[in-house]
């Protein structure tokens, strides 16, 4: 996410230098002769030094130890920002570490991404015609603000604002339950005695469907966690669901059973028509 942004950036001709730093070397190393960043830092800090726009692109659990690490050179006029899938646990790490440069921070989450990640997969068109969710707080400033819209339209990006809660109860929804359940179905077939078998015999909607149970582990155990308070709501709705298509189909009642399948397939269709373009 975070080499993508370097090269979208720099695609749009909004940055003269691109200053980069990872705990990896070697990431930091590859970045540079891949040309997504012009500079290795020796440090988070020192990364941040001088620097106009930092984007942190690192996992959600370690998003307060980055802000500790950076917070001395932020500036006035620094505009800092994430990439983060849950917003709220982010806002209160800004709290508690950025004090008096938490106007500084907007939240931010692009509606976008791979299964894989690393430098390696960075894509400058990665963020093109995609939405950016930036979720601002009462003590964000209006100039960083108004800044970090104008950067992710630059991009090519559809930005929309809502709160930290509205934006996490959202995506407990849209985003963290379907990975649960791919995550779950996976293992569930694979745990099986023929579970290579079956998977042998898929067709494109569950390999389209089982694609983002490729996704890195480590981070959606961060997301999966950090929003589990609306993330268990959600998934508690989808279980009674469930139980009732489940109940429906034990009783052979094939008429309610195709009343409920019509209209799980009119409510995708009105969403599709409302928002023609599907993001992930």
């Amino acid at each position: 996410m975070g080499g993508s942004f370097a090269l979208a950036l720099k695609r749009a001709g909004l940055v003269k230098r691109v200053v980069g730093y990872s705990k990896s070397p070697s990431t930091t190393e590859r970045a540079r002769q891949m040309g997504v960043i012009d500079v290795e830092a020796p440090s988070a800090l020192l990364a941040v030094s001088g620097a106009d726009i930092v984007l942190l692109a690192v996992p959600v659990s370690a998003t307060e130890a980055s802000f500790k690490a950076i917070r001395h050179l932020i500036t006035p006029t620094t505009l800092v920002m994430d990439v983060g899938s849950t917003k709220h646990d982010v806002v209160d790490a800004a709290r508690r570490t950025l004090r008096d440069k938490l106007g500084c921070f907007v939240p931010a989450h692009p509606i976008t991404g791979k299964e894989v990640s690393g430098v390696e997969h960075a894509d400058a068109g990665l963020y093109t015609g995609k939405q950016v969710i930036l979720t601002p707080i009462e003590r964000t400033f209006t100039a960083q603000l108004q800044q970090a819209s104008t950067v992710w339209t630059a991009l090519g990006c559809h930005v929309v604002q809502m709160s930290p809660q509205a934006h996490d109860a959202a995506y407990a929804a849209v985003s963290h339950l379907p990975h649960l359940l791919a995550f779950a179905l996976m293992s569930g077939i694979a745990g099986q005695p023929q579970g290579k078998e079956f998977m042998s015999l898929a067709g494109p909607g569950f390999r389209d469907f089982t694609r983002i149970a490729a996704s890195d582990p480590k981070m959606w155990r961060d997301i999966l966690i950090a929003n589990r308070e609306y993330l268990l709501e959600q998934s508690k709705i989808f279980q009674q669901t469930l139980q009732s298509l489940e109940k429906l189909i034990a009783s052979g009642d094939g008429d309610a059973l195709e009343a409920q399948i019509a209209q799980a397939s009119q409510s995708r269709a009105k969403w599709r028509v409302a928002s023609p373009k599907s993001h992930e």
